[in-house]
């Protein structure tokens, strides 16, 4: 008898063994996939943060969503917002997974300058940059607007709350002697700006957009569109006390312009919050780039591996640094 209990406690010990170790091994395997984003980690939805429906990013980042969504099955919605600076903050505080933005706007929120003075982001990552957005000083061939410093005393949109384009108004002021003080500012979208020229409400509007902008193509179907030029000896001093921006022209036949006109430029890029897993950001960011071409919007000819990370002077996310390293490109 007693030999027959120590059999049956000999048989139960061991199933207990060989138990405890399967529970053992689950564990194990759920703790070596946990956080270095495989499929599990993956999201069921991606939010990208874009900018006004007349501006460019819009329509280029729901042509852009179409494609991750499609490449990754991960629904991927463009949504309209206020553009960068709303953008990189909508990012910080967990509201959205991708935006699009300035090069230069996400510069000045790493650093916590300008419209992030005392605010610094430090949860925002690079994915690569897109194509040149132009800064257009839009008015009409009748306003008497040659120069920069014609704006003086005239009524100017100078962007959405919380956008880039009021930075950037903000420095070619500031390059050319003068301040927001000095014209009498409004913040409009681009639509606005827009319908306020064409109304007679306001005299002129700083657009950073990819040209050509839906919003100046809109007006110069109704008036004579005037871009206002900067002097070179202007843009070169930009250039020198803010590195990120780049000499850019608005070619002639453009809005219907008689010639050339030159002016400055930065680039816009697609950034993404750090928390999104390394996989999904490795795929978003394949999907991006080798689909770039499928893509109808004008400024997608410019979304090239090549210039990827052309202006770029924030981390990249691992997700993006991996396809990047796998393709061969490096920053310059």
């Amino acid at each position: 008898m007693k030999k027959r209990n120590l059999f049956l406690k000999a048989i139960l010990l061991s199933a207990m063994v060989l138990f405890l170790a399967a529970c053992g091994g689950d564990d194990n395997e759920a703790s070596e996939g946990e956080g270095n984003g495989d499929a599990g980690d993956a999201p069921d939805f991606l939010q990208m943060l874009t900018g006004g429906t007349s501006g460019t990013y819009y329509p280029l980042g729901g042509e852009m969503a179409t494609n991750i969504t499609e490449a990754t099955g991960i629904q991927t919605d463009a949504v309209s917002s206020n553009a960068s600076a709303d953008n990189v903050i909508a990012l910080q505080e967990g509201e959205a997974e991708l935006a699009f933005v300035q090069t230069d706007v996400v510069a000045n929120a790493i650093e916590g300058v300008n419209a992030f003075e005392g605010n610094p982001v430090d949860n925002v990552l690079a994915v690569g940059s897109l194509y040149p957005e132009t800064i257009q000083i839009v008015t009409t061939a009748d306003s008497g607007i040659e120069s920069v410093e014609d704006l003086a005393g005239k009524t100017v949109s100078v962007g959405a709350p919380g956008s880039g384009t009021y930075v950037n108004a903000e420095q070619i002021l500031e390059v050319h002697g003068m301040s927001m003080d000095d014209i009498d500012a409004q913040n409009l979208d681009f639509g606005e700006s827009t319908g306020g020229i064409q109304d007679g409400n306001i005299d002129a509007a700083f657009i950073t957009a990819g040209t050509p902008t839906g919003a100046v193509e809109g007006l110069s179907a109704t008036v004579d569109v005037s871009i206002v030029p900067i002097a070179q000896d202007k843009i070169d001093e930009m250039i020198e006390q803010y590195p990120y921006y780049a000499e850019d022209a608005i070619e002639a036949g453009t809005y219907g312009l008689d010639e050339e006109v030159k002016t400055v430029a930065v680039l816009a890029m697609l950034a993404v919050a750090e928390d999104v897993p390394e996989d999904t950001v490795y795929e978003l960011t394949k999907a991006v780039y080798e689909n770039a071409s499928s893509m109808a919007h004008d400024k997608s000819q410019f979304i090239t591996l090549e210039t990827a990370l052309d202006g770029i002077g924030i981390d990249l996310h691992p997700g993006a640094q991996k396809y990047f390293d796998e393709e061969g490109i490096s920053a310059e």
